[in-house]
């Protein structure tokens, strides 16, 4: 039986590079997420729905892998951020997260295995403009370092990828190509490339493989060189 895995936010972008991965490993992927064919579909941002759609995908089996990398990102100076931006940028980020790990904790706790891996940004560091997306990718990292003493036990592993720039459209929507602020991110990647989909799929596997079953509580930042400096050692 092929085990199973469910990757929010997985039918664009990142999400769908690690959908795409994960089939390429021999799991069987489900997708909650508003858009696609494959997709259970529903918006995050909302506790019913998100509940919902995850009692569809557990009425199909048990789901021992998750990927929370469903984002929402305003771009916004603390000054000027609206409130509802602020509330719908944590609900999607975070709160999404900690609701489909809490609703698929019992069956990995049964199966005395699972592999958690939250997709985090490097934005957690501080980013002008990102206070609320900031904040939230930084609160999923405290997350992933507390889940990982809560679970160590039961066999369950909590780890985070915490991108730099990456190829996205949600990225591109904050950053449009040919911009000034965009060339100058560029020219910042000490390997001087953006970075793709790809990129953090690859990451993601070895996360989420059972033999991986000694590495949790951490995060591997995937920028590039970027945050050399910056991040502790």
């Amino acid at each position: 039986m092929k085990q199973r895995i469910l990757i929010t936010g997985g039918s664009s972008g990142i999400g769908a590079a690690i959908a795409r991965q994960s089939l390429a490993d021999g799991y069987e992927v489900e997708i909650i997420d508003l858009i696609g064919s494959d997709a259970v579909h529903a918006d995050l941002s909302s506790l019913d729905e998100t509940n919902s759609a995850l009692e569809q995908v557990l009425r199909r089996g048990p789901i021992t892998r998750l990927v929370n990398n469903v984002g929402y990102i305003r771009p916004s100076r603390l000054a000027d951020l609206k409130l509802e931006d602020w509330e719908k940028t944590h609900q999607i980020n975070l709160r999404s997260a900690v609701q489909c790990i809490q609703r698929l904790l019992p069956g990995m706790q049964e199966e005395r295995f699972g592999r958690i891996v939250n997709i985090a940004s490097r934005a957690a560091l501080g980013k002008e403009g990102r206070s609320a997306y900031g904040s939230a990718k930084a609160g999923l990292i405290g997350l992933t370092r507390t889940l990982a003493l809560e679970l160590a036990a039961d066999g369950i592993t909590a780890n985070a990828l915490a991108p730099g720039p990456i190829r996205t459209a949600m990225f591109e929507q904050a950053n449009p190509p040919g911009a000034p602020q965009t060339k100058a991110i560029i020219e910042s990647i000490p390997v001087k490339r953006m970075g793709e989909p790809d990129d953090i799929a690859l990451a993601a596997s070895y996360f989420l493989d059972k033999r991986a079953g000694f590495v949790t509580g951490q995060t591997l930042y995937i920028c590039g060189g970027k945050t050399v400096g910056l991040a502790p050692v």
